[in-house]
């Protein structure tokens, strides 16, 4: 063979194994599943986080019960969730804009010393048996101002923490896995503190818990960007995220599809003691239980999202884990078993959290790095600011028409919203390419390396 023919064999021969990738190994192997623990700083903070969010579901079930306990309102239960979310939607895209403009790590110690002083307060007034509706009410407000900042900031400083942009993904699923690790045991616990003693014990435990992750903050050595001065206005930077977040279909499609989810299915948690009274004829235990159910499943999640080696493929996870969190919530509104119904919390955690990792990590890995504060203080709008708007109308629902049917339209919401996502696929991963292309997650096509090869 010609010494030009060889050589051009040759080129397409390695054309050939960029596009199709390297061999796959029989063997499995999962060491990479955990690589992004190699960076000091996420180590840190995957061992401050593991603890304080232990506490951070505690109080959630525990603020719930004691809601319930007080009032004995589905109204109200939705009421106080509302309080306690609202202030992220309105806040989130203002929140994004401070994200952006200073130190990341500065906002992250500020928000987690204000949510312990939060969790003391409220542990003060519960165990002095001073605690009243309108209290909860404005703490539960406090919270959710905190969260506004909080949310952006600490999804924003993941890529600081990594380090490296590879590992981002990994370290995504992995705090995914470390949060419903823990929503697995916070509300076990809470169910037995509750019922042997106080819901009080539970928001004292969270309000020490925090030290945990504030210690880690402090901890960490990060090279600390320089802070910009911004020609431009909070407002010109505000109006900048929005048309960045609107004109970029995939990221508009994404967040769309996780409002939908997170207005309709989100909020069966916040009916959960219904169903642990009145339908399963149960108390704080059954609670625990169904609660912990759903993160055996969220967990299980995880960490199938953690063995995966990229990105590629997230976006055909996001329709599929929407259907599938739709189908769990319509069963268990038809469920009045008490071992069917934890079964079909552990389905309904496993599609909760699919879409709710996935719609991260496809996020972070699409925005533009001096965008990333304002991007992703949408995403908080979208995960916890439709939230309230979904509690109160849950909670109207179930007063009206029962808590049952409310998760079955729910979920029947979740569905029809995965449908319409997958009609708008191939638009999404068409304007995705480019991008992936550029970051090396997937190869160009192959008659431009062609071209490109043949100039070389």
């Amino acid at each position: 063979m010609p010494k030009a023919e060889a050589e051009e064999a040759n080129s397409l021969k390695d054309i050939t194994e960029q596009s199709t990738g390297p061999k796959v190994s029989k063997r499995l192997d999962f060491s990479h599943a955990w690589r992004a623990l190699r960076h000091r700083n996420f180590r840190l903070y995957f061992g401050g986080q593991s603890i304080s969010l232990i506490g951070t579901w505690m109080t959630r079930v525990a603020t719930a019960w004691l809601v319930y306990r007080l009032t004995h309102s589905a109204l109200l239960l939705g009421a106080v969730s509302f309080s306690g979310q609202i202030p992220a939607f309105l806040l989130a895209p203002f929140a994004g804009v401070v994200v952006d403009r200073v130190d990341r790590r500065t906002v992250l110690i500020c928000t987690q010393a204000l949510a312990m002083v939060q969790s003391l307060m409220l542990a003060a007034l519960t165990l002095t048996n001073r605690i009243t509706i309108p209290e909860i009410f404005a703490l539960a407000a406090f919270q959710g101002m905190i969260n506004a900042f909080d949310m952006p900031g600490r999804q924003s400083f993941m890529v600081q923490m990594v380090e490296s942009r590879n590992d981002l993904q990994n370290a995504i699923a992995i705090n995914s896995s470390m949060v419903n690790l823990a929503r697995l045991l916070g509300p076990s616990l809470a169910g037995m503190i509750i019922a042997a003693s106080s819901e009080g014990y539970c928001f004292l435990i969270d309000g020490v818990s925090y030290t945990a992750v504030i210690a880690s903050l402090l901890l960490m050595r990060i090279h600390r960007a320089e802070v910009k001065r911004h020609a431009a206005s909070m407002l010109e930077q505000l109006h900048e995220g929005w048309s960045y977040v609107s004109k970029s279909v995939p990221i508009r499609g994404i967040l769309t599809l996780f409002a939908i989810v997170n207005l309709m299915g989100w909020p069966f948690v916040v009916l959960m003691p219904i169903f642990a009274v009145q339908v399963l004829h149960g108390g704080p235990n059954t609670m625990g239980l169904l609660m912990g159910s759903v993160g055996v499943g969220a967990l299980i999640s995880a960490l199938a999202l953690v063995v995966r080696k990229s990105v590629r493929g997230l976006t055909r996870v996001l329709p599929m884990a929407a259907a599938i969190f739709g189908c769990g919530l319509i069963a268990f509104g038809f469920s009045r078993a008490m071992w069917l119904s934890t079964l079909l919390m552990l389905v309904a955690g496993y599609g909760m959290l699919q879409g709710l990792t996935a719609t991260n990590t496809v996020i972070q890995t699409l925005v533009d790095e001096k965008m990333r504060g304002r991007v992703m203080s949408y995403y908080t709008a979208a995960f916890v600011g439709t939230a309230p708007f979904g509690s109160l109308l849950a909670g109207a629902m179930a007063h009206w028409i029962g808590a049952p049917v409310t998760v079955m339209i729910n979920g029947s919401v979740c569905i029809l919203g995965a449908a319409w996502f997958w009609s708008q696929l191939p638009k999404i991963r068409r304007d995705m390419r480019p991008i992936y292309e550029r970051l090396g997650i997937i190869p160009p096509p192959l008659e431009v390396v062609v071209e490109s090869a043949g100039r070389q």
